[in-house]
């Protein structure tokens, strides 16, 4: 996995170039203007640390840091999720577990986890009214509340239906397994951990107020700032921009106190299909995914009363951006934030990592190197770190894949159509090795050569021949 803290640059990024650092605040006085924000702080992290902020406001002589606390709304979500994969990691669910089996006793009980992660579950996008986003939650004191008369407007797993009372279910999942409540799983497992000082579910001081502009005159109304209960896993966090680039950095490496690598990047993987016409868009588990200038990102977007937020990271690049505001439309923060990164990304490419060569030679491994045949289509299998071998096509189409290596002398497929499954090395009595096997699909040295007897069907004992 690309690395944000790749020791290999020629020398440490101390700080952004001058021309870049002016076209991110231009960038950002731009939205804040156009958008008509009371206030808009934004950041940008590279290299495993945040190397730019910057701001504007509505009030002379007092602009916002990246210390203060803004409301994120959905991008709550994210933090949600990441308890939910931490359960599953550590044995005491399955994704693909259904609900009732850990939360019993819901009008949502059959859809499973993992659908619940990806908005698959087929659940109504908001709870009953009154307005959840601006009213107490203790409005609704049971999950019941929260789901209404009608919690599934759409058969489960068929659909993707953004849900926020799917999330307060998650919640409450992780409260049930975890028999602490969401706020304290949050804090112990999540903020502490991370170093998120300045994440919380209150807001702390210092922190923006929020307000909605009217859409036809420059005047301002403040919106209320509601407890939301129950609802609190789909939308209740306070950050700073500081603190979400933090977070953004985690979600790209994973962070083994809370996540592995692995398990983050199971998160930014696609979950489910993106709606007609959206093929730049999608959702995994727990992030929302899109695809802008060719440049793959993960985040989130949020939204309550009074602010707005967003959160993107590009792994590839190693840049993370984030923007708040604190208003309730008009700002685009999540816009904002993909700009930010393609800024960055496109000023300063990230050079790559240096050539070296592997640790050590295994003889095994580099009698393996070199061309194969599935039939007549010509592979090349080449060495990675770690004991992984890659194989790719040499000409025209085919299908490419990575596999790490197994503790029983296979391999796994990491991507592409291998994803999962099993290459192995096929040994004959003398111990040298006779083809290789992918899933039943047999790999010769020769294109229909000397090996016949393991190719399925057989081979012509006539040979190659002309017309």
């Amino acid at each position: 996995m690309t690395s944000f803290t790749s020791p290999v640059s020629p020398a440490p990024f101390e700080e952004l170039l001058p021309a870049t650092r002016r076209a991110l605040l231009h960038r950002v006085a731009v939205e804040q203007s156009r958008g008509r924000a009371p206030s808009l702080v934004a950041a940008v992290a590279r290299d495993g640390r945040m190397v730019w902020s910057g701001s504007r406001t509505s009030v002379d002589g007092h602009a916002p840091d990246a210390d203060v606390q803004y409301r994120i709304g959905s991008i709550t979500k994210c933090f949600t999720a990441v308890l939910v994969l931490r359960l599953r990691d550590e044995g005491l669910l399955d994704l693909g577990d259904p609900l009732e089996t850990h939360l019993p006793g819901t009008a949502a009980g059959e859809a499973t986890i993992a659908q619940l992660l990806a908005h698959t579950a087929g659940l109504a996008a908001e709870a009953p009214a009154p307005w959840w986003e601006r009213t107490a939650g203790d409005l609704r004191p049971e999950l019941a509340d929260v789901l209404g008369d009608r919690p599934a407007p759409h058969p489960a797993g068929r659909v993707h239906h953004y849900s926020n009372p799917g999330y307060t279910l998650l919640g409450s999942l992780v409260e049930a397994v975890r028999g602490v409540s969401w706020e304290e799983a949050l804090r112990n497992e999540i903020l502490v951990p991370l170093g998120l000082d300045r994440t919380s579910t209150q807001p702390m001081d210092p922190h923006a107020g929020g307000w909605a502009v009217h859409p036809w005159a420059d005047v301002l109304l403040p919106e209320p700032s509601e407890d939301l209960g129950l609802m609190a896993p789909a939308g209740q966090l306070w950050s700073t921009a500081a603190d979400l680039c933090r977070f953004a950095l985690f979600l790209a490496e994973g962070d083994e106190r809370v996540l592995s690598a692995e398990s983050v990047a199971e998160m930014r993987a696609p979950a489910v299909a993106p709606e007609a016409g959206a093929w730049d868009s999608g959702y995994g588990l727990g992030l929302q995914l899109a695809r802008t200038g060719g440049r793959e990102l993960a985040g989130h977007t949020g939204s309550l009363p009074g602010f707005v937020a967003g959160l993107w990271v590009s792994v590839a690049d190693g840049v993370a951006a984030v923007a708040l505001a604190n208003a309730t439309s008009g700002p685009l923060c999540g816009t904002l934030a993909t700009d930010l990164v393609e800024i960055v990304a496109k000023a300063e490419p990230r050079f790559p990592e240096p050539w070296r060569p592997l640790p050590e030679a295994d003889e095994r491994l580099l009698a393996l190197t070199g061309l194969w045949y599935w039939g007549t289509h010509a592979y090349g299998l080449r060495l990675t770190t770690g004991g992984g071998v890659a194989l790719e096509p040499l000409r025209g189409s085919g299908r490419p894949s990575r596999f790490k290596a197994d503790a029983e002398g296979t391999w796994t497929g990491l991507d592409g159509y291998h994803r999962g499954e099993t290459l192995r090395a096929m040994v004959r009595s003398d111990g040298s090795v006779s083809h290789l096997d992918l899933g039943s699909f047999v790999f010769t040295r020769e294109p229909y050569g000397p090996e016949a007897a393991v190719v399925p069907g057989g081979v012509d004992p006539e040979g190659w021949r002309g017309v």
